[in-house]
């Protein structure tokens, strides 16, 4: 490989060049979501580009944290409902 860049395997797993290049998707809006959002992307000086890929990183982001705790509370024991429900009724809680 003389003469060119050589790539380490874990890296190139981990990090690809085409991750950073901008993709172009379609996606259509109601007409009144899509008149709030130009109005929105002008007054904060955005795009509305820019504001669609950080409300989809956020959704994202919750995900990702979702996942998290339910990897964290897998091993719980599963509660049945109906014996739960009969339980806070024989305590009075309901």
């Amino acid at each position: 490989m003389s003469g060119s860049r050589r790539l380490d395997v874990k890296a190139s797993k981990r990090y690809s060049p085409s991750m950073d290049t901008p993709k172009r998707a379609t996606a259509y809006f109601d007409a009144a979501i899509h008149r709030a959002l130009r109005l929105r992307a002008a007054a904060s000086d955005q795009s509305i580009s820019d504001m669609v890929n950080q409300a989809v990183k956020r959704t994202l982001a919750e995900d990702a944290e979702d996942l998290a705790a339910f990897g964290e509370r897998k091993r719980e024991p599963n509660l049945d409902f109906e014996q739960f429900v009969k339980a806070l009724k024989r305590r009075g809680k309901l």
